[in-house]
């Protein structure tokens, strides 16, 4: 948005009918509603559907409903750094933004670090991230496959105990092709 539009936005801040009108062509424009508006569930759930991002100016209170949430890591995964701790543990919601940004991971309880599916989720789009792991994961050959199918980086974080795999370790040194 340029200086112009947001003095504009700034204007309507506790007009709900225009709020509504800017947050469905800018998300972000959430950021200069009321402290009111930025708790109406209507006019957030339209913010974060146009960009996750608008997550971020949403009330606390909001930041913890589960509906705003799967709506927004449904654009942005990565918004799961603005959820409620609750809902950091909520397997659904750390499932579906793992599954867009396996980053998220960072973000998920030790809970969910320690599940296989989001595990699996997040790696299968982010290696690296398999570091923020379970131990136990970090020794599980599927994890550890869908990590070097991603990635070879993700070698390093995978336990020291499956390194030495043959799966793996045909992952790591394929054989050469014949000519």
């Amino acid at each position: 948005m340029e200086e112009s539009e947001i003095e504009e936005v700034k204007k309507y801040s506790s007009d709900r009918d225009k709020m509504l009108e800017y947050v469905k062509k800018d998300g972000l424009a959430l950021e200069w509603a009321s402290d009111e508006l930025k708790n109406d569930k209507e006019l957030v759930m339209e913010a974060v559907k146009c960009d996750g991002g608008a997550l971020e100016f949403a009330s606390d209170k909001l930041k913890d409903d589960k509906d705003i949430l799967m709506a927004a890591v449904e654009v942005k995964g990565w918004v799961l750094c603005y959820a409620s701790e609750e809902l950091r543990d909520d397997k659904d919601v750390v499932l579906k933004a793992a599954s867009r940004d396996g980053q998220v991971l960072y973000y998920a309880s030790q809970k969910l670090r320690d599940d296989k599916d989001v595990v699996t989720a997040a790696v299968s789009n982010k290696a690296i991230i398999l570091k923020y792991a379970s131990h136990r994961l970090r020794a599980d050959k599927d994890v550890a496959i869908a990590a070097l199918n991603q990635s070879k980086k993700s070698f390093e974080y995978i336990a020291d105990e499956i390194k030495d795999d043959e799966d793996i370790q045909l992952i790591m040194n394929p054989p050469a092709e014949e000519s």
